[in-house]
């Protein structure tokens, strides 16, 4: 594994999305008509924990949408081409920075999408920086996560639906912390609440890039 390996590989993964210029547009079609449908069942919620739960679940979903291609989008050829160029701890830790990137910059345009349509006032009291740092860092979480999940159904040969069996239980202690952090950060609490979600939260994506990067080369070569 180099760096100058990965970099080649996340400049190859923002060509190959340049390339299928539907792709960024699918995912925010995605969020924007989930947040809309919403919108029309709900209208306005000015409760803070029905309005930070609905959230959540819609950007779950809109992760599992956008990243259930990351290892689907390329023949078996090209992937044993691919990984004769570079080696695969590269291959998967460049994919997983460029998901959480993806999901980064998707979790605050989501956010801003429910803000607009499903209402601001909850946020009216919020702890605005650490609200933030939770979108970003649960959106990147997400990414990690389901990367791996992806790989790993991508090599059981059923992609999206083993993806969905196997990410709903990882996931939902992520989603779980994620809930209780924002929720804190809405009720306008500080670094000394929301701070060990965070740290958890952190700690969970560490954990699971570690893994990636222990398990992809075994998994690849199977």
């Amino acid at each position: 594994m180099r760096s100058a390996e990965i970099a080649h590989l996340l400049k190859l993964e923002w060509q190959l999305d340049r390339r299928q210029k539907h792709a960024w547009g699918s995912m925010a079609l995605y969020v924007v008509s989930t947040i809309y449908v919403c919108y029309q069942g709900v209208h306005n919620i000015v409760e803070v924990p029905t309005w930070n739960a609905l959230f959540w679940i819609i950007l779950l979903f809109a992760a599992f949408n956008a990243l259930a291609r990351s290892f689907q989008r390329e023949s078996a050829g090209r992937q044993l081409y691919l990984y004769t160029l570079a080696s695969p701890r590269s291959v998967v830790l460049a994919r997983t920075l460029y998901n959480g990137l993806t999901m980064a910059v998707l979790s605050l345009l989501s956010l801003a999408a429910y803000a607009l349509f499903i209402g601001s006032q909850p946020m009216e009291e919020a702890r605005l920086d650490i609200f933030l740092a939770v979108v970003v860092i649960g959106g990147m979480g997400f990414a990690f996560l389901l990367t791996l999940v992806s790989a790993l159904a991508a090599r059981a040969g059923n992609g999206i639906g083993l993806m969905a069996i196997l990410g709903f239980p990882i996931v939902l202690p992520m989603l779980l912390s994620l809930m209780r952090a924002s929720k804190s950060a809405l009720d306008g609490m500080g670094w000394n609440v929301t701070g060990k979600y965070v740290l958890w939260l952190l700690l969970i994506d560490l954990i699971t890039v570690a893994l990636a990067w222990l398990l992809f080369p075994y998994l690849w070569r199977d």
